[in-house]
């Protein structure tokens, strides 16, 4: 799962970056509406959590802008403006969920979590996938019972292949899952995770489609 924040408090910026990242999301960080709406047009996120106080503008008009161009990436508003006219504001305006400051941790990542899962269609936090149960909150696979031995890269290749199976998913989409803007990916990182996911799942259930990428067994 990869994420926007958008924050212009640099200590609450690498807080959530940090953060999240501790919990298997990896977040890009940006601190302006410009900034944010730039990196909205050119990348692709699974959400995004938004602050409404930024040092160009609002978190509303870049929510506005959003909408207005159909993106329906899911966002969450992040701020201390929490009050009910701004909560109302910003769900009418296109927000599908409101935090405000301080907030928990944990619980930006299981709104994150929550709003992956409706963009998906998922009712639940567990994804089964032929005889594999992927539980998402605490970034396990198990199968019959037994939790399988991955690393957190591991489970995340895994997981951005077992919510979609049979669609296929290029090499690039795979590395924008595991790494940030400012980590440096090494040539085969992705080749050797599926390599590795290969050994301790069964080489049939991870097929390669040759110029293309990589895409989930469906049945």
């Amino acid at each position: 799962m990869r994420v926007l924040v958008v924050e212009d408090d640099a200590v609450l910026q690498n807080g959530l970056t940090v953060g999240l990242g501790i919990h298997g999301i990896t977040a890009e960080a940006v601190g302006t509406c410009a900034d944010a709406l730039a990196a909205l047009a050119t990348t692709s996120f699974d959400g995004v959590v938004l602050d409404i106080m930024l040092p160009d503008g609002s978190g509303f008009d870049v929510l506005q802008e959003l909408r207005q161009r159909n993106d329906t990436v899911p966002v969450l508003l992040l701020t201390a403006r929490d009050t009910v006219a701004d909560r109302i504001r910003g769900l009418d305006n296109g927000a599908d969920d409101y935090l405000g400051k301080p907030f928990d941790l944990d619980e930006v990542a299981a709104r994150l979590r929550a709003l992956r899962r409706r963009a998906l269609g998922r009712a639940t936090a567990t994804i089964t996938w032929l005889d594999m149960i992927l539980d998402t909150e605490r970034r396990t696979a198990s199968v019959n019972g037994d939790v399988l031995p991955l690393s957190r890269r591991e489970f995340a290749v895994l997981l951005a292949l077992a919510e979609r199976p049979g669609v296929i998913q290029s090499k690039a989409d795979l590395e924008a899952t595991l790494y940030g803007w400012q980590e440096e990916i090494e040539s085969n990182a992705v080749e050797v995770h599926i390599h590795h996911l290969r050994a301790k799942i069964g080489r049939d259930r991870i097929e390669t489609v040759r110029g293309l990428g990589y895409r989930a067994k469906e049945k």
